[in-house]
């Protein structure tokens, strides 16, 4: 495993990217409500990307059909966008890359439409703040499983919540996945260890219910067994010496949700 320490410019041009992609998902959620389509909000996200001279990272990625992966209620990640009318009480999570200037940015959001369910926001809530509590252990000197511990213990121990074990955050840079790989569970002091200036992401995925997931026909969908919702959030950050630096933004979106009267606040 080689871990790839970034310059300050390599950082900078990373920043631009995640900025982009933080105001991509903003437009995103001024046009996200009921009766929307994720075919269209697709749409939107490709052409405001291309229209400030960077790709969609994951349109073409192995294929992939689609700029945006939309996973909508029990669905955890590597959703399709679809044609069907999102409904009062759904839950859609947003996961998106920009490709700029030589460097990818990576990050997803779950908004939640209407009347959701208060166990349903708490699943969100928790999610999120898991997210934070892993990035706080993404320091130089600690190891991924410093990471996973922190969003397992939040998640498992202290709610009633399952990690997603099948996917895991993952450095990026100049390609969209690199090493090392960022699992959302684990045990103190195992796995790699974080050099300073980094870059990784970091996306807690956690169930309702219980943790196995299954792919579905289209070859691409994760859901989850049991059928009950998932929440995704993740942050692209570097790694440094005393404290993280985010590089990706929750600003614009959250300026956006509390603009569109549809979407619930986390």
């Amino acid at each position: 495993m080689a871990i790839k320490i970034k310059t300050q410019e390599e950082i900078e041009l990373i920043r631009k990217s995640c900025d982009l992609l933080s105001r991509t998902l903003a437009e995103v959620a001024k046009a996200l409500k009921v009766g929307a389509t994720g075919v269209e909000l697709d749409k939107l996200a490709e052409q405001f990307i291309k229209d400030h001279g960077a790709h969609p990272s994951f349109k073409g990625y192995n294929r992939f059909p689609a700029s945006l992966c939309i996973s909508v209620n029990d669905e955890v990640v590597h959703g399709i966008p679809k044609a069907d009318a999102y409904k009062d009480g759904d839950i859609v999570s947003m996961d998106c890359g920009v490709f700029m200037n030589g460097y990818h940015g990576d990050m997803a959001y779950t908004f939640g439409i209407g009347n959701v369910k208060p166990e349903i926001r708490e699943l969100m809530r928790v999610t999120k703040e898991s997210l934070y509590l892993g990035i706080e252990q993404a320091t130089a000197g600690k190891r991924t499983g410093d990471i996973g511990f922190a969003v397992q213990d939040f998640c498992e121990r202290k709610h009633p919540y399952k990690c997603v074990r099948e996917l895991v955050g993952h450095g990026l840079g100049k390609t969209l996945h690199e090493d090392p790989q960022v699992p959302n569970y684990g045990r103190k002091g195992d796995g790699p260890r974080l050099p300073e200036n980094c870059v990784i992401a970091i996306e807690p995925m956690v169930n309702l219910g219980k943790r196995d997931v299954y792919t579905k026909r289209d070859n691409w969908t994760i859901a989850t067994q049991d059928g009950l919702p998932s929440a995704h959030f993740e942050h692209t950050l570097v790694v440094k010496a005393l404290k993280a630096e985010i590089l990706s933004t929750f600003k614009w979106i959250e300026e956006a949700v509390a603009g569109n009267s549809e979407l619930i606040k986390i």
